[in-house]
């Protein structure tokens, strides 16, 4: 199932759903990697939490983020991350599954 995510607001519920239909409890953020506070903030939205540890949280609960390009621009788009990765920026081709760091 697919979810339009625009704020980190709208990311925030998604977390928690996330994490409780695993059955997880908030307290098991050190599992994941994550102190209780962050794991909150992340949920209630906060929007000053630091990227690397939201896409830790994001992939330990099995979520998979993903960013729709605009038509118009998904062939320059590609070319320019194409030519990042060839000098080593980690990202992989959109038949690879999309554009990971």
């Amino acid at each position: 199932m697919k979810f339009h995510i625009s704020s980190p607001e709208q990311i925030g519920p998604l977390v928690r759903a996330s994490r409780k239909a695993m059955q997880l409890r908030q307290d098991a953020a050190g599992s994941i990697g994550v102190s209780e506070n962050f794991l909150g903030e992340v949920e209630r939205g906060s929007d000053s939490v630091q990227w690397g540890k939201l896409f830790q949280v994001i992939q330990e609960l099995g979520l998979f983020l993903s960013v729709e390009v605009p038509e118009p621009f998904a062939e320059q788009i590609q070319a320019r991350l194409k030519a990042a990765q060839s000098k080593g920026a980690g990202f992989s081709s959109p038949a690879d599954g999309g554009c990971r760091r």
